[in-house]
């Protein structure tokens, strides 16, 4: 079983207090009307699945109810941080060197 720290309660709980919600960090297309049906696909279905470092988006449901992003690898399962919504990780993964 994860401990997950959640940034806003400022303690580590047991995952099954959490929802994972998916990639972290993906930006809205600023203007959606204007996509492509194709590009329009890929931005809600499409998301990265790396074996290594990866940036989540997590739900703390039984607890504090607030999301927060953790960046953890898919690999050893280790959880290097987490951190709040809107802030930048600390560890990066392979794709952010691109």
């Amino acid at each position: 079983m994860l401990h997950i720290f959640c940034p806003h309660c400022q303690e580590y709980r047991e995952e099954d207090e959490f929802h994972y919600r998916g990639q972290a960090h993906i930006v809205r297309p600023k203007d959606p009307e204007a996509l492509t049906d194709e590009e329009w696909g890929s931005y809600l279905f499409f998301r990265k699945n790396p074996k290594g470092i990866h940036h989540e988006l997590w739900y703390h449901v039984t607890g504090c109810r607030q999301f927060f992003n953790v960046t953890r690898d898919t690999v050893t399962y280790k959880i290097h941080e987490s951190y709040k919504v809107g802030e930048q990780p600390a560890v990066k993964s392979e794709g952010d060197l691109a």
